[in-house]
């Protein structure tokens, strides 16, 4: 196969897990934790590297996509270890942060201060695997694919 072609279906991946996890967001009406926030950002950056791609299939590019979904596994894996209780959250994902918020607002039970999304707590998975394990999984398998790619002759 040739190297752009292994860019491009590695970016579509990328896309795939986007459009998923808005899916879900938007659809299932599961909203995000923080942490699943950030395991969305690099996946963007390989999309924009399938971009640059399509016209310039160089090592270079590959590399900078498969840095993304690298990135996010690792971010996905911090994840499903704070799920897990294998270690603890950041401050932002285990609470809600009442910053910002009156007194008088916080004792009111009419006024609606949004769902509260722990980082700590699984809110779907599939086989036993959670959306942040899935995550792991996939991106991995999308980073050895750009990884690929970057060693492949043009």
């Amino acid at each position: 196969m040739k190297r752009r072609f292994l860019m491009l279906v590695a970016a579509a991946g990328s896309a795939g897990l986007l459009l998923g996890a808005l899916g879900f967001q938007f659809f299932v009406e599961l909203p995000p934790c923080p942490l699943c926030i950030w395991q969305r950002w690099p996946h963007v950056l390989a999309v924009l590297a399938g971009a640059v791609a399509v016209f310039r299939p160089a090592p270079l590019v590959a590399l900078v996509g498969g840095l993304g979904a690298a990135a996010s596994a690792a971010i996905g894996f911090y994840h499903v270890g704070v799920e897990q209780k294998w270690w603890l959250g950041l401050a932002s994902c285990s609470t809600g942060s009442i910053e910002g918020i009156s007194t008088a607002d916080l004792l009111n039970p009419a006024v609606d201060l949004g769902p509260v999304v722990r980082c700590d707590e699984i809110a779907w998975q599939f086989i036993g695997i959670s959306m942040a394990g899935w995550n792991v999984i996939l991106s991995a398998t999308l980073a050895a694919l750009w990884l690929a790619a970057a060693l492949r002759k043009a």
